[in-house]
Order: structure tokens, then sequence, then C-alpha cells
């Protein structure tokens, strides 16, 4: 993982990038992007790092410092679900859709890995951010 600096629009951000196998994590302001080396480019949802809407994946290897869910419990699109620390910076992880928490795969001061599972979701099918596609 590397840090990255960017400077547009007279604002400074900071941020991360990440190569693991053929997909590349672009990591800032709390948003996530992936790249895959066949060239498709797709977009993760805020915060969440997450290709699947019923999964929420560190976006970057880090600590777990809250489970801000339980097994059970209903979340909406956009809930934080999960805070880790980055790169001396503090991350919320938020859920991309609707759904209820199905499992937790991390407790605070686990050492995470880029792509992690933290949360699984039980998401309706064709409902991410709440609308029914």
């Amino acid at each position: 993982m590397k840090k990255v600096v960017i400077e547009h629009g007279g604002q400074r951000l900071v941020g991360a990038v990440a190569k693991v196998g053929s997909t590349t994590w672009f990591s800032f302001g709390g948003e996530v992007w992936t790249r895959e080396e066949q060239g498709r480019t797709s977009r993760g949802k805020k915060g969440g790092g997450a290709l699947d809407p019923s999964k929420v994946q560190a976006p970057m290897p880090g600590k777990i410092v809250k489970v801000m869910v339980t097994p059970g419990q209903a979340v909406a699109a956009g809930d934080v679900v999960i805070v880790m620390e980055a790169m001396k910076m503090e991350y919320t992880l938020k859920s991309a859709a609707d759904g209820k928490v199905k499992s937790i795969g991390c407790q605070p001061g686990d050492q995470v890995s880029l792509g992690s599972a933290l949360v699984e979701l039980i998401v309706e099918p064709g409902v991410e951010h709440g609308v029914k596609k």
C-alpha cells in the first residue's frame, strides 16, 4: 500500500493505492474504487469498499477500532458498520445496501488486510442503496 497525496481545486486529498492480484484499490476521502487489469473499472460504495453490496470489505490494511453493528441488526444504505484506522487516519465503512447483518468477521483490535470481509449482509436481490433495480 502506498500513501498518495493529490491536490485538486485548492484541496489536498490524502489517500492510498494498493494492488492485490489483478485488482488495484484506490481510497480517497472515505470512498473506494477498484480497477481490474483487464481495463474495466468499477466504483465501490462510499466508504465500504465492497464490489458486492452484501459485503463490507477492508479498503486497505488497517486496525479495527469499532464494530458498530451486531448480527441480526437491520442496516440502511449509508449506515456506518465499521470504524477502522489506517495510515494514522480513521475511516468509517458504510453499508452499500439496506439489509440485515448476517455475520461479522472482525472485532476491535484486529489487524485486517486489504479486501478482508468485515461484515456480511443479507440483502434483498436487486436492491442497492435502498433503491430497487
